[in-house]
């Protein structure tokens, strides 16, 4: 392909403009042709963004148009399928930001229409795998150099959330993320989920019982728990620690100028994952559109690992509830091999 992969960006809020901005910007050999979002002020303030865009209320209309070579979904979650579905119906190469759709039975009805394709066309946007250092902590389990794998631990907190923010979210909004990147690192699926409480934080909202504690058991016997707390008050934090047979392994540690000023020490953290997480979605963007543009489509978790994560996370709202939930097996598709 020698001229610039056409993304139309279906979604103009928060994640959408962030991704127009990046295409623009940052990502070489794409361009965003097309802003596809309902609310006209919010599609034209942020096509402005992106020379030369045109608007649409919906993705069957830019698909008429032939305004776009590729879609990139990111519109909430529940929204997923209705663009999904033309957007496989023409044949077009996709990336989905996380989830691919907020149920397994959806999920499936997704993969049966892109099995109807001649291979897989659809990306899902779980950007830790394409960090640097998540990629690196992955290295280090693959080489074996620190023996096997035997535990990991990670955090996961937010300064606080929105009134909107609902306790199943706590799994399908933010443990989703390592529902898909744990079993990576890992090499191995979820046997079961487990949700424990702790004393509740007296500043989470009202609506919500958090922080929780999320544990996983791996079928290859490595535990996990999951620290997810999103009314910690100080930042955006997204840590990992991997416990081995020879030693431990880090990630996700502050970084940048350290002070030491005035009895106390200080560096700077993160407030956002718009920040913590900038060079992965540049990552994920970019060798997106190079898969696009070289007839691979896809570079990254495919839609089969998206409706693992959607066993996994029905699981683990289950597990809110109380007991050890075993997260359904599947078997892999012949067609993403």
């Amino acid at each position: 392909m020698s001229q610039d992969l056409r993304v139309g960006v279906v979604g103009a809020g928060l994640m959408g403009a962030d991704h127009i901005a990046r295409i623009t910007h940052r990502i070489s050999g794409a361009l965003v042709s097309a802003v596809v979002e309902p609310d006209a002020q919010r599609a034209a303030s942020a096509a402005e963004k992106a020379p030369g865009a045109a608007t649409f209320a919906r993705i069957e209309d830019a698909i008429d148009a032939g305004a776009v070579d590729a879609v990139l979904i990111a519109v909430p979650g529940p929204f997923h399928a209705p663009v999904l579905e033309p957007a496989l119906a023409a044949g077009l190469p996709i990336l989905c930001e996380k989830p691919l759709t907020p149920d397994s039975a959806s999920s499936a009805r997704i993969l049966e229409l892109e099995q109807k394709l001649d291979r897989p066309h659809i990306q899902v946007g779980f950007m830790r795998r394409f960090d640097p250092e998540y990629a690196a902590l992955r290295d280090l389990v693959v080489s074996g150099d620190a023996g096997e794998l035997v535990m990991v631990r990670g955090v996961h907190r937010n300064a606080t959330v929105p009134d909107s923010y609902t306790q199943t979210m706590l799994i399908t909004d933010s443990v989703v993320h390592e529902f898909d990147v744990v079993p990576w690192l890992a090499g191995s699926p979820i046997k079961n989920v487990e949700v424990k409480y702790p004393r509740r934080n007296t500043l989470t909202p009202e609506h919500l019982r958090e922080p929780i504690l999320v544990l996983m058991e791996l079928e290859n016997g490595v535990l996990v728990d999951v620290e997810m707390n999103v009314s910690v008050q100080f930042g955006y934090q997204v840590g990992t620690e991997a416990v081995f047979e020879k030693g431990i392994a880090r990630i996700g540690q502050p970084s940048g100028l350290q002070q030491w000023r005035d009895g106390r020490f200080a560096v700077q953290d993160h407030t956002s994952f718009t920040t913590r997480f900038a060079t992965a979605y540049d990552q994920q963007i970019q060798r997106w559109v190079n898969a696009v543009r070289d007839g691979r489509l896809v570079d990254g978790p495919n839609a089969w690992d998206g409706y693992l994560v959607a066993l996994a996370c029905e699981a683990g709202v289950k597990a809110l509830d109380g007991g050890v939930i075993e997260v359904e097996s599947a078997k892999r598709p012949a067609f993403y091999a």
